[in-house]
């Protein structure tokens, strides 16, 4: 059975936790093109192609998400994506140092798919990264 390859948008600003991501990609053969986005009001300019920003085509059907961002942080941008109808039907994984219970119940009431506090090792981040890939290989997307 051939994979296909679905876009993958990551919001994130911290360029380590990027590179980690990038990282483990490799690591795991993760062949999906993986666009970036330094916070939410970028993520969003790069899903509608406003603000400057190219449209990004085919739209990313997974966006891994940190919480903790400037301008407009994780759960800003859940709301607005939630709330738009173009949109609000894409796969949305957390990932993010943030423990704190009111973030995961309201991340989860917003509709993501999991919510993953960053490993501090970077195998176990790798691992993650695996499992991920697992799970959304097995989703059926629209």
């Amino acid at each position: 059975m051939e994979d296909k390859l679905v876009n993958i948008l990551l919001v994130e600003d911290d360029s380590v936790d990027v590179m980690n991501v990038q990282r483990a990609f490799k690591k795991n053969n993760i062949q999906n093109p993986l666009y970036l986005a330094k916070n939410g009001l970028e993520g969003l300019a790069m899903l509608r192609g406003t603000d400057g920003q190219e449209m990004i085509r085919p739209r990313p059907q997974i966006i891994l998400l940190d919480l903790n961002m400037p301008q407009m942080n994780g759960l800003e941008f859940l709301k607005e994506l939630r709330s738009d109808p173009e949109l609000k039907s894409i796969s949305v994984f957390v990932m993010t140092t943030s423990k704190d219970d009111i973030d995961r119940f309201e991340a989860y009431n917003l509709n993501v798919a999991g919510y993953i506090i960053k490993p501090v090792s970077f195998e176990k981040f790798v691992e993650a990264v695996s499992i991920l890939d697992s799970y959304w290989k097995l989703c059926e997307q629209p």
